[in-house]
């Protein structure tokens, strides 16, 4: 067990070596999993580790970037040449015309209608990476101007916050558009007084129709002053829905029409619609492109990374951009990333919540984020996938098996091993001995973090244990290991199991390839549920593990002998629930 002075040098380490990573700014929590991960040990002092480890952040957070560099280098040289090839090996490639800028600044910008998923954290990550590659500025904005179609819910604005804390996401700014409504309104007033915009009384079929034809209405064409009047009309809510749109003069024979003068501002009834932020005090909403432009260009964003369903936007926001004389910013469109045999969807997703398929945004089966979380997943597994796939333009399709394969190399090592008994049945243990006593590692790999002994009384040569029902179905009448226990024959007579004592030789279990299985004493155990995604479907185990997974805390991460990677939910009363993540 290390020591108090081991400890400390140990969390000062990690919190010199990420302060270097991230520009002298130390993370608690990824300094927390680095102590952990080199000392799994220290979990059993939790409390005590965090304590110190907050201390000792703060103060390293205190000192500049050159000092600690310097202690970096002198004390751990070899530590700090690992994390910088760590780096460089996941580097993105280069942002374009980075030359051209003071400072880069990079922004996530999403819709706050649900929970984010697999698919959004793309853009999230690699916007903060770029923005932390290059010392940037980093901005999360949320995009909320649609209270009718894409409707904001009020719960999604800090379930958004949450999961990009969960992922290690810091950023510099925050903006929520439907509280800068002044802002848009102002910078459609310019540029309808720039010749750029006019009020559109037009029925939609009709506009449709000239648009298809390239003819652009005849209200395009009155003057400033009556727009002025108009555009006023529409804030005082002297028009309905349908009856005045703002439209962004463009080129009115685009080859694509749905760029041609594009709606910059429509008319919702939100007495109707109420949005969950400011209610009804607004009727006239910015659209998607309005809003973005504007604020991309007021926050000073020099890069743009998003989707290639994108582009027909970017085309969109050029034209306003010209019209007020601004430099649009650089952007890089990616492709789409999917996983197989995941629901990524937002549609679906939300269209399964309210149909009572899905119990909420966080159900295992899906693929958000917060469902990753509670399944036990770690954010690095989702930097990872997010990383090797990069800014590909093609769409990029990724295997639960990809994504199984990188967590499961982060788990591997901080996970220890309990025995779970799924469906257990009862089962006498014969031996003349008056106790067995199972000496099991915490983790077979690591046989520095000790063992720990389960034991198994027995009154006049008989004893009780629970084990897997398919087991003894399947193996009754043969020779079986019970796991770090001894070498048993199971026999079965109408329904009743017992296990006779043959020896505690690993040698003779291995000669005869024994199979193994877990067991629990059946007088000191824990009830104890695992919640199973399986395609569509949700699968309870029930049944007993060992009586120290009862004094696990709750986001524990631990694996279950032969059944798989487990997150430890809940732990009261003598029952544990616990989330599968996979095997």
């Amino acid at each position: 067990m290390a020591s108090p002075r081991e400890l400390e040098e140990l969390v000062f380490k990690h919190a010199v070596l990420n302060a270097v990573k991230h520009k002298g700014r130390a993370d608690l929590k990824a300094v927390l999993g680095k102590v952990f991960a080199e000392d799994p040990s220290l979990r059993a002092r939790a409390r005590e580790v965090v304590e110190l480890a907050k201390r000792i952040v703060e103060e390293v957070n205190e000192r500049g970037l050159a000092e600690l560099r310097s202690i970096a280098e002198e004390r751990w040289p070899r530590e700090l040449e690992e994390r910088k090839r760590e780096v460089e090996e996941k580097r993105l490639p280069p942002l374009p015309n980075v030359e051209k800028y003071e400072r880069v600044v990079t922004r996530f910008a999403p819709n706050p209608d649900f929970a984010l998923h697999l698919g959004s954290a793309r853009p999230a990550i690699l916007s903060y990476e770029y923005a932390r590659m290059y010392e940037g500025k980093f901005i999360l904005r949320f995009e909320d101007t649609d209270p009718k179609t894409k409707a904001p819910v009020a719960e999604a604005y800090e379930a958004i916050r949450e999961d990009l804390r969960w992922l290690g996401l810091e950023w510099d700014e925050e903006h929520i558009q439907s509280l800068r409504m002044e802002v848009y309104y102002e910078h459609a007033r310019r540029l309808i007084e720039l010749g750029g915009a006019y009020v559109c009384e037009c029925s939609v079929s009709e506009m449709r129709e000239m648009r298809a034809r390239g003819v652009r209405c005849e209200h395009a064409e009155e003057p400033v002053e009556l727009q002025l009047e108009k555009w006023d009309r529409m804030l005082e809510g002297a028009y309905g829905e349908g009856e005045a749109v703002l439209r962004v003069k463009t080129d009115i024979s685009h080859p694509d029409p749905s760029v041609r003068d594009w709606v910059a501002f429509r008319i919702i009834d939100t007495s109707r619609y109420p949005h969950p932020l400011v209610g009804d005090k607004y009727v006239v909403w910015p659209t998607y492109n309005f809003a973005c432009g504007v604020d991309d260009h007021l926050m000073g964003v020099t890069h743009v990374l998003r989707a290639k369903e994108h582009i027909t936007n970017t085309v969109k926001q050029r034209f306003l951009y010209d019209h007020f004389g601004w430099e649009y910013p650089e952007t890089i469109h990616f492709g789409r990333l999917k996983l197989e045999g995941v629901v990524l969807s937002k549609s679906r997703m939300r269209e399964g919540i309210e149909r009572g398929l899905y119990k909420g945004w966080d159900d295992p089966r899906l693929g958000t984020l917060s469902a990753l979380r509670k399944r036990g997943f770690l954010p690095e597994a989702v930097w990872k996938i997010v990383l090797d796939v990069g800014i590909k333009p093609s769409e990029a399709t990724i295997s639960l098996a990809n994504l199984y394969a990188a967590n499961r190399a982060l788990l591997e090592p901080i996970a220890n091993r309990y025995m779970f008994v799924p469906e257990p049945l009862e089962v006498e243990i014969a031996c003349s001995e008056e106790v067995l006593v199972a000496r099991i590692p915490y983790h077979p790999s690591y046989p520095e973090r000790g063992f720990r002994e389960i034991r198994v009384a027995l009154e006049d040569g008989k004893g009780r244990i629970c084990m897997p029902k398919a087991d003894l179905e399947n193996l009754a009448g043969r020779e079986v290991r019970l796991l770090g226990l001894a070498n048993f024959r199971l026999h079965e007579e109408r329904g009743f199991f017992r296990a006779v004592y043959v020896n505690d030789s690993i040698e003779y279990a291995r000669e005869r390839g024994l199979p193994i299985i877990q067991w629990v004493p059946a007088d000191r155990c824990v009830e104890t549920e695992v919640v199973v995604p399986r395609g569509a479907e949700l699968i309870v185990l029930r049944g007993f593990s060992e009586e120290e997974v009862g004094r696990l805390e709750r986001d524990d991460r631990i694996q279950f002998y032969r059944v798989g990677f487990v997150r430890i939910e809940e732990v009261r009363e003598s029952k544990v629930l616990a989330y599968f993540t996979h095997d």
